[in-house]
């Protein structure tokens, strides 16, 4: 099976853990489904997104309970319909969070949590009495994430996400759900975006949101990323090499045995250019080596391949809205506080 629009088995196990017996129960509910019980014992095998959504649903509705049985509070069936509702009649994505997440925080007993902006950067803290499963924390990312996203009529980037419970197994899909840069056993729980996405205006209908209710949760699961695809076989080369190293089109071309046209229009059907696979990637890093305060600007700089700190500055700011040092005392603060 293709990767593409596929979960992991891993998450499968998990939606049953706390929500279904294991045994005859189980078996029953996976085969209604479309989802083989015998995949179960496959550690590599995945499943349609579309069949992972109608085991939530299922689940949903037979235990009353939209959040896998995780808190003590149910959160209902219904509730993601209310909650959309409630939302989608703010005027801008800021008020729009700040409803949703009031009703998740009145709703599930033990997942409070609170929209701030810190300049040109936004968080969504999560003020938990004890760590949760890995589990627990994406899948409310999923619907907090995938809300945001409808409300907005756009991907909302995120540009890390901080759990204070230990790396579980298995991350590959949680990484493709929401960002590479997933940090574990820190101080607290939060996801970190742009705070321009916060002033974007919500302008949704009621005919839109019946179908977006329609599909729910399937619309708001991951897009794998076709790992076959030429993008994603360009990114991970570039990965491997220093930037200062990165070829110029023409020489990507020649190394792929193709012309430099091919290349473009390939990775155009993909919806993808050169230089924004060399950026994507180059935030990637950026973003890892700012949360390491022993390395300085300049440095960061360098191994990135900018001619100095202050081009870097510039790039970083263009890549995700905010400055280089506003986003290293953001992700450190947490360590200097503890």
């Amino acid at each position: 099976m293709s990767e593409k629009d596929s979960i992991s088995i891993h998450l499968v196990r998990e939606a049953l853990l706390q929500s279904c017996a294991p045994g005859a129960a189980t078996v029953e509910a996976l085969s209604k489904v479309g989802i083989a019980p015998a995949l179960l014992e496959q550690p590599d095998a995945r499943v349609p997104a579309t069949a992972y959504a109608r085991l939530w649903r299922l689940l949903a509705r037979r235990h009353d309970d939209e959040f896998f049985g995780m808190d003590p509070r149910r959160l209902k069936s219904g509730s993601l319909a209310f909650l959309c509702h409630a939302s989608m009649a703010q005027p801008t994505l800021a008020t729009g969070l700040e409803t949703a997440l009031g009703f998740l925080s009145l709703m599930l007993e033990q997942m409070p949590a609170q929209l701030a902006r810190q300049q040109s950067l936004a968080e969504i803290v999560l003020a938990e009495p004890a760590p949760k499963r890995a589990f627990t924390y994406f899948t409310y990312w999923m619907i907090v994430h995938g809300v945001a996203c409808w409300l907005a009529g756009r991907r909302i980037p995120i540009l890390a996400i901080e759990l204070r419970c230990p790396q579980p197994d298995f991350c590959d899909d949680y990484q493709v759900m929401f960002s590479d840069n997933l940090r574990f056993d820190r101080p607290r729980t939060r996801m970190i975006f742009s705070a321009d996405c916060l002033d974007l205006p919500i302008k949704r209908s009621a005919e839109e949101l019946k179908r977006f209710l329609a599909h729910a949760p399937a619309n708001i699961l991951v897009k794998y990323r076709d790992p076959d695809s030429l993008a994603t076989r360009i990114k991970h080369d570039l990965r491997h090499l220093p930037p200062d190293t990165w070829p110029e089109t023409d020489g990507l071309a020649a190394s792929l045995c193709i012309s430099a046209s091919t290349l473009r229009r390939r990775l155009a059907e993909e919806g993808q250019t050169y230089q924004g696979l060399k950026d994507s990637v180059r935030k990637e890093l950026a973003i890892v080596w700012l949360a390491e305060p022993q390395i300085s600007f300049a440095e960061i700089a360098a191994r990135l391949g900018f001619a100095d700190a202050s081009s870097f500055y510039k790039a970083f700011r263009k890549w995700v809205g905010s400055n280089p040092g506003h986003y290293r005392s953001l992700i450190l603060n947490e360590s200097a506080r503890s």
